[in-house]
């Protein structure tokens, strides 16, 4: 009974935290409903290029590369809590000010260079967040969570990710539905910015409801705390065994970045490089596009889009159901063969010029490779394999990483479709396979071990 007890704090724990997952998706995807008013809003009716437009769509993206480089300082000095507040703080003020950008100085509703470049910033507020969350969420769940049930409850925040941008695509339907494209275009876009503040206050309210990691009270000099956390999660024999090895582990430590080799940072910064080189984000942002680019009508991309979604969630349950199972690697190297597969099959069939449902199906066995390994796992594995001292500093390295490579990835996907589409997918299946030697050759397997027994791995 008080296992039980024990599992359903730490699910609450982990709730909370998901939601910092939540909004990552909800944020990255609201402007995906809202990108063609604030074009013709504040791009078309100033006469500017197609570029400032793509500027403007991906500004988050700026936010989330700085957000993911300071979660480390903000983690370690402030604590995993505290960031996670300053993250539901940013994330609010960027949804109040996204769909309002004309607060205090500017008239509502008239277009200019200065509006332009304060909606930007709102943007890159929420970037920022986002980038802090998706670094600093899932270190919380690792954490907290007990060594046996850590992989699922860490991938419970992909699937957070995912969950939150399927919201938001119902929301922003809900928002457009039935109504004119002047009144979208004047007034709905406004209200797809301004949801995103509910979830946003809820994140903020219910983390003062949760307590401080275990590992950073420790490291922060605070054991009584930390063990009446611990106790609370794992039982009192148990709690004592562990908070003795965190205090083993900070105390012969001096805690430098690479006093630990720099593998375990070149592990890290390389899992995060493969989950976008393998050009995940291009089938998330541009499917529509590359559907209707491979012969579908525009109401067929859509659904066919919904079908790839509903397939996503699908797929991401099943890791979350076999991760502390099966083990990380054998799911990432079975995802990164199937990842392989789907592009490769894509790419031959682009260079033929075959357009029907094979390509289809190779996309969604792509996606669904993508999901049931590294989206999830990816995550799973950063949370875990640094050593407690430098874990702050390390995950924001490797997530300022994952959002540099999903910049690049991103932004060149149209050149390199313009040059050739078959060489395009081709380069992403070359790095489906690069990605599964990397697993087979570098990565360990940290399955039911705890953080402390990680770092021991890393000591030898």
């Amino acid at each position: 009974m008080e296992q039980g007890k024990n599992k359903f704090y730490v699910v609450g724990l982990t709730l909370v935290a998901t939601l910092g997952g939540l909004l990552f998706g909800y944020d990255t995807a609201v402007i995906s409903g809202a990108e063609k008013s604030i074009q013709a809003f504040l791009i078309d009716s100033q006469g500017l290029s197609t570029f400032i437009h793509g500027a403007t769509t991906s500004s988050a993206l700026i936010g989330c590369i700085i957000g993911g480089a300071l979660s480390g300082l903000f983690a370690s000095r402030f604590g995993r809590k505290k960031s996670l507040m300053i993250a539901a703080f940013l994330f609010f003020v960027s949804a109040l000010g996204s769909g309002y950008p004309e607060f205090l100085f500017f008239p509502k509703g008239e277009a200019s260079i200065g509006l332009l470049m304060m909606f930007n910033f709102y943007r890159i507020i929420g970037g920022i967040g986002v980038g802090m969350a998706s670094a600093i969420s899932p270190m919380y769940i690792g954490e907290i969570a007990p060594a046996n049930i850590r992989g699922r409850l860490v991938s419970l925040n992909q699937f957070a990710i995912i969950f939150g941008m399927l919201v938001v695509y119902f929301v922003n339907w809900g928002i457009a539905n039935g109504e004119t494209l002047d009144w979208i275009n004047s007034i709905g876009w406004r209200w797809m910015f301004l949801s995103e503040a509910i979830p946003a206050g809820l994140f903020g309210l219910l983390l003062f409801l949760v307590p401080e990691t275990p590992r950073y009270l420790s490291l922060s000099n605070r054991n009584e705390e930390a063990l009446v956390i611990l106790t609370k999660i794992n039982g009192k024999d148990k709690a004592r065994e562990i908070l003795n090895d965190i205090k083993n582990t900070i105390e012969h430590h001096s805690g430098k970045l690479f006093s630990y080799g720099k593998v375990v940072i070149l592990i890290g910064i390389l899992l995060s490089v493969f989950q976008q080189f393998v050009g995940i984000n291009v089938a998330l942002y541009y499917a529509p596009r590359i559907f209707e680019s491979m012969g579908a009508a525009k109401d067929a991309s859509m659904l066919q889009t919904v079908v790839m979604g509903l397939v996503n969630v699908a797929f991401t349950v099943l890791a979350i159901a076999t991760v502390d199972r099966w083990g990380r690697k054998p799911l990432l190297i079975v995802g990164s063969i199937g990842m392989a597969v789907g592009m490769i099959a894509i790419s031959a069939l682009s260079f033929l010029n075959i357009i029907g449902i094979g390509t289809l199906i190779f996309i969604i066995v792509y996606t669904a490779s993508f999901m049931m390994s590294w989206g999830p796992i990816c995550w799973v594995l950063i949370s875990e394999i640094f050593p407690n001292k430098i874990r702050g500093r390390a995950v924001a390295i490797a997530v300022a990483a994952q959002w540099t490579a999903n910049y690049f990835i991103s932004s060149t996907y149209p050149a390199m479709m313009e040059f050739s589409g078959g060489t395009t997918y081709a380069f992403y299946g070359l790095m489906s396979v690069l990605s599964a030697i990397f697993v087979w050759k570098m990565v360990p397997e940290t399955k039911g071990k705890t953080l402390e027994e990680m770092e021991s791995l890393w000591r030898k």
